[in-house]
């Protein structure tokens, strides 16, 4: 039987593993006759070596002590972070949740990303959408979305705004459940539903604050909804993020959760939606065969890039055999004004406009078509 001082070892095992590989995520899940334990590198889960299953308990206990949770209670979901010092003398801040399960409580760590913000230029945006995206945060007001499904990496490209204008003479303030990077110079507060801290009240604080930009971290109801359009309708910079599957389907959403099509028309100036897809290992990718059939399946339509070509995964020791090194974001974004938001309003029905050239998919196939990525990558992550 393994002792406490060990299942202290095998956690930190665990996190220095998972942070070697760039593994955003652990899952520990107990089953009937046995325990799993994965990583999720790259949005991809793949098993390592789990404990007995006989330690579920303890180690549970062990994460939900480091988390600053109670360990006597096992029936209901707990939420917590903690932050633990590698070997290497870096420090990983990491978000813990627990859930019961059928045999036993299953928690997952979220590795949360360093205390750096990506450039807009890492982002993976094509060069005219990174022009449009600078522009529209430039804009002194208005509401600026970003959506896209669970770990499309919409808080990056949140962060990755804020650091782009996060400067002496702008006053930046943002309300985050959680706070996922620390940024210097940006005022940030991370909502506590138990004490009463939520989205709407800490955003009715911030517009007594005199912000430039206020950054939400996501619209979760129609109360923070509402706040949100009509702080930017009266001056204020707002971005936030909505869990929508494309750019035109958050227009829908904003008025599924009751924001008044004339209050939502004077704001929205901006949607971006993203995908994340697994960047090619740069030491190990090969090229692979062309295929003008194959694009045509997948939407291309038009003549192809110059010195266009297309790889493959292969898999190397940098990699770790799997092909893939890191992700890369893909990007549509929608440009909206007033008069063009009133003229989609005909009949009490909203007619979806277009996304900005170009789409999801197509966005996606230029960067395969630039060898970055590879065509089954873009199938798999972008609609069709």
């Amino acid at each position: 039987m393994l002792t406490s001082e060990s299942i202290a070892d095998y956690v930190q095992r665990m996190l220095e593993g998972a942070v070697a590989l760039g593994a955003s995520d652990i899952h520990f899940e107990p089953y009937e006759g046995f325990y799993r334990v994965r990583y999720r590198v790259d949005g991809v889960l793949s098993e390592v070596d789990p404990p007995q299953l006989a330690l579920r308990e303890r180690l549970a206990a062990r994460l939900k002590v480091m988390a600053g949770l109670d360990i006597s209670e096992k029936r209901l979901p707990q939420d917590g972070r903690f932050s633990l010092r590698l070997l290497r003398g870096a420090v990983q801040n990491v978000r813990m949740s627990s859930l019961p399960t059928l045999f036993g409580e299953k928690i997952v760590l979220r590795l949360l990303a360093p205390t750096l913000a990506l450039p807009l230029e890492d982002l993976g945006l094509e060069p005219g959408q990174l022009a449009l995206l600078q522009q529209a945060i430039a804009w002194p007001h208005g509401l600026l979305l970003v959506t896209g499904p669970t770990g499309s990496g919409k808080s990056a490209t949140l962060y990755a705004c804020l650091a782009a204008l996060n400067q002496a003479g702008v006053n930046i303030c943002t309300v985050e459940d959680p706070v996922e990077i620390a940024l210097s110079g940006v005022n940030q507060v991370a909502v506590n539903e138990k004490i009463g801290l939520g989205f709407a009240l800490t955003l009715r604080a911030l517009l007594r604050q005199d912000p430039d930009v206020m950054m939400v971290g996501e619209m979760r109801d129609a109360l923070t909804a509402d706040i949100a359009v009509k702080a930017a309708q009266t001056g204020h910079r707002v971005w936030s993020s909505l869990h929508t599957n494309s750019a035109q389907a958050a227009l829908a959403r904003l008025l599924n959760m009751e924001v008044a099509w004339f209050n939502l028309a004077s704001a929205l100036s901006l949607i971006v939606s993203q995908r994340l897809a697994r960047r090619l290992c740069d030491a190990c990718k090969q090229p692979g065969s062309l295929s003008r059939a194959l694009l045509e399946s997948l939407g291309w339509q038009g003549a192809l890039p110059a010195a266009a070509h297309c790889c493959v995964p292969r898999g190397c020791p940098a990699c770790h055999g799997s092909g893939y090194r890191g992700r890369l974001g893909i990007f549509e974004l929608l440009p909206l004004s007033e008069d063009a938001l009133n003229g989609l309003w005909l009949d009490g029905a909203l007619q979806l406009p277009p996304p900005a050239f170009p789409n999801l998919r197509r966005a996606g196939l230029l960067k395969a078509l630039r060898g970055e990525i590879s065509l089954a990558e873009v199938a798999a992550v972008t609609p069709s």
